[in-house]
């Protein structure tokens, strides 16, 4: 497991990712590292308090929607954690947190006040998390790692970290979102602006550069890497709130058409080869190779 460094930093023990990140992980770092104190006095108050453990843009509670399952004596990680206020709420709920971002700036958020469970942070990037295989019970992100850095490189990640069993968790863009967005009115409108099959990597001026799969590529991805879909929602907006995310004209459109999805997978036990099993010979207690090694 993770354990606690200097400044609350996690240090992996053993061996993790031996993959690097794409070449966009550096410009989502930077825009990040340029956003992070705007962004958390605009939303500090939609993310922290009795919001830590909400979901999206909407903020639905995760008591109402139960999708983490057990947290306590699970080891959690959360992905693109930011100021980590979902992940320090499951560590006070007896979970073994870590929170993952790969902005230094958006970790500097997370400051537990004294006396508090503690938690770990890892300042690394969700395409090569430094953390060994099947380790983790359960791996989420809310609007994190899973929106701002590539697919193709976090799935298999999550896929190796995750125990046979383990949850992975995530919400983020819907892809109605980005085929309906018009850059003129900086807004979601009636008319498609883009292709459903060009969702893939979308980069707006300034903005860090977002990922998104259509559905049959959400599938095909997580079925390549042992995850299998429990359980898909598409939110909508809560009657009588507001989100600090979306503008009022944004949030009436939500109420026809999908800008977020959650999915919910679980990771599949490991297939068996076919064929006969191996025989092995017998190890002799005592024996060099009959010695037990820590994992």
């Amino acid at each position: 497991m993770a354990t606690r460094g200097r400044r609350g930093r996690a240090r992996p023990r053993g061996r993790g990712s031996s993959l690097a990140p794409g070449p966009d992980a550096v410009i989502n770092r930077r825009r990040w590292d340029r956003a992070s104190a705007s962004y958390h006095r605009r939303c500090a108050a939609a993310l922290g308090g009795r919001h830590a453990e909400s979901w999206g843009l909407w903020r639905v509670p995760e008591a109402r929607l139960r999708l983490l399952g057990p947290v306590r004596d699970r080891r959690v990680l959360e992905l693109g954690c930011g100021a980590a206020r979902w992940t320090e709420s499951l560590a006070r709920r007896g979970a073994q947190a870590i929170g993952l971002d790969q902005s230094a700036r958006q970790l500097a958020h997370a400051r537990p006040a004294p006396g508090r469970r503690r938690y770990g942070l890892l300042l690394a990037n969700a395409e090569a998390i430094p953390l060994r295989d099947r380790t983790v019970d359960l791996v989420f992100c809310d609007w994190g790692a899973m929106t701002f850095a590539d697919p193709a490189r976090t799935v298999p990640e999550v896929s190796r970290v995750l125990r046979p069993g383990g949850r992975f968790v995530f919400a983020t863009s819907n892809p109605i979102r980005w085929i309906a967005f018009d850059e003129r009115i900086d807004g979601f409108g009636r008319t498609l602006r883009r292709a459903y099959f060009d969702v893939a990597r979308l980069e707006l001026p300034r903005a860090p550069i977002e990922f998104s799969r259509t559905y049959a590529d959400w599938i095909a991805l997580f079925r390549a890497h042992g995850l299998s879909v429990e359980r898909l929602v598409e939110t909508r907006p809560v009657v009588g709130a507001r989100s600090r995310y979306v503008s009022a004209r944004d949030q009436r459109w939500a109420e026809r058409w999908p800008l977020e999805s959650i999915w919910v997978l679980h990771r599949d036990a490991p297939r068996q080869a076919p064929g006969r099993a191996r025989l092995t010979r017998p190890v002799r207690a005592g024996s060099r190779r009959g010695r037990s090694r820590p994992g």
